[in-house]
């Protein structure tokens, strides 16, 4: 057991500080708590039984990456059962921000981050997943590539992609375009 008690700490402070990031992770996943906390929980246990097979020097977070969303697709509510996931509007405000923002700004905060959310719902999960790592996790793309199991150049394309699909799924609710200027008119005239 002295031999174990090392590794143990060893891991606890290796993996620790990536619980939040996990679980974040597995909760766009699951889109459920409970399920979330599961998938972590059996993310932690599969990793520090696996922990002897972790080579030093390459990216923790990456394995620990890998080993959630290995589990997740492994699992009954896998990718198989779970086309999409949700997300859950932020539940707690500021109060004290109340000062700067005014009932309007507030709900048009509120309207875009639905629409956002809404977009990346529809996403498909191969896309979805590679945004969630990227923009919501910060992974490097090397990084999303070891835990996606992916050569880094299709990381990058299934990013454009998937930021390409929730930009045009946006214009589409709000009828603009972005990238062009809305269309002015002189005298009544169009331009």
């Amino acid at each position: 057991m002295s031999q174990d008690a090392p590794k143990r700490g060893e891991f606890e402070e290796l993996a620790m500080p990536l619980f939040d990031s996990l679980y974040n992770f597995a909760r766009w996943l699951t889109q459920n708590r409970e399920e979330a906390e599961d998938l972590v929980q059996e993310t932690y246990v599969k990793a520090l039984k696996g922990f002897s097979s972790f080579q030093p020097g390459t990216n923790f977070r990456a394995w620990m990456f890998r080993i959630l969303r290995n589990s997740f697709l492994n699992s009954r509510t896998g990718l198989a059962a779970r086309m999409t996931v949700g997300i859950e509007p932020e539940e707690e405000e500021n109060i004290a921000g109340a000062d700067r923002h005014t009932p309007e700004t507030i709900l048009l905060e509120r309207i875009n981050h639905e629409a956002v959310a809404e977009a990346i719902e529809q996403l498909p999960v191969h896309y979805r997943e590679v945004l969630l790592l990227c923009d919501v996790e910060e992974l490097k793309y090397q990084e999303i590539a070891e835990t996606l199991s992916l050569p880094v150049g299709t990381v990058m394309s299934r990013l454009s992609r998937a930021r390409k699909a929730v930009r045009e799924c946006l214009e589409k609710k709000s009828g603009v375009k972005s990238g062009s200027p809305p269309e002015r008119s002189v005298a009544g005239k169009s331009r």
